[in-house]
């Protein structure tokens, strides 16, 4: 699933390609993909005429804001956006078509189909999902006491707590893996059992890993490609994501791959050892 670098590289991507071009009609292939409004010939029909005037990103949410509406997009597992000409031929599984009054169309093409749009007002209110996100990574207001405070009433792994998008949004399997490998705190920690003096360095971490990733391009693990249709580059510079059984950079101890809330896990066993007491400085 894309996660913060890679929704921001896509955000980049389609605020310099359509940015300023108008709606002529919308085709929807797939009604389903559309949760708000239900009636997907009046989301056709609201959009027709309008003009996108920027692209916003809130998590891993997309916002193309056409005042007074705003679309809310969430590319789920592989969703992309591809600015073409509208004669070009249409790639299958595509679902979605924006046709703009210069020739060109926006496609939203989803294999897995698990993407959502909302249509909402800018007055609110916001989809569900949207308006409960935690604070991001980068906000000025986030700092080690305050995370500190969001996770330590938490009794969860702390991979569970950093996949919360309701706790800090924008993290997702990739960068939690490797924030907490960078920070050297084993992911089936309680998030309670975690000191200042680690939050310090998970927030520092976090922080490294995400903006590295962005400036890479993301990471193209799997479909991932931003607007362009161009892959990340950052899949390369992963020290433990998908890479279970090859040798830690560090230490050498092989990476193992683990399953912690649910998900596939990966972790160095030297470098990010299991927290069995509770640690006191807290």
């Amino acid at each position: 699933m894309p996660e913060l670098p890679e929704v921001e590289n896509v955000r980049r991507s389609l605020e310099a390609l359509v940015v300023g071009r108008t709606i002529a009609q919308v085709e929807v292939r797939l009604p389903r993909i559309v949760r708000t409004p239900g009636d997907t010939r009046r989301f056709e029909a609201e959009l027709a005429g309008a003009t996108i005037q920027r692209v916003d990103r809130r998590g891993k949410y997309l916002l193309f804001s056409m005042p007074p509406l705003t679309l809310v997009s969430h590319l789920r597992m592989e969703g992309q956006y591809r600015l073409v000409e509208q004669t070009e031929p249409v790639e299958p599984h595509t679902h979605v078509f924006f046709r703009f009054t210069d020739g060109t169309e926006l496609r939203y093409r989803d294999v897995r189909q698990f993407g959502t749009m909302d249509l909402v007002s800018q007055a609110g209110p916001w989809p569900e999902g949207l308006e409960k996100l935690g604070p991001e990574p980068f906000d000025p207001d986030l700092n080690e006491q305050t995370l500190y405070a969001r996770i330590h009433s938490r009794t969860a792994p702390i991979k569970a707590v950093l996949l919360d998008q309701t706790c800090l949004a924008g993290l997702g399997n990739i960068y939690v893996d490797e924030a907490l490998y960078e920070a050297g705190i084993h992911p089936e920690t309680h998030a309670n059992r975690i000191t200042r003096v680690k939050v310090k360095l998970l927030l520092a971490a976090i922080r490294d890993i995400l903006q590295r990733a962005i400036d890479a391009g993301g990471s193209s693990v799997k479909s991932y490609v931003n607007g362009y249709g161009r892959h990340g580059g950052f899949q390369i510079e992963l020290n433990v994501y998908s890479r279970d059984g090859e040798a830690c950079r560090r230490c050498g101890t092989p990476i193992e791959k683990l399953k912690v809330a649910g998900r596939g896990t990966h972790v160095c066993p030297h470098c990010q050892k299991r927290e069995r007491t509770r640690r006191r400085g807290a």
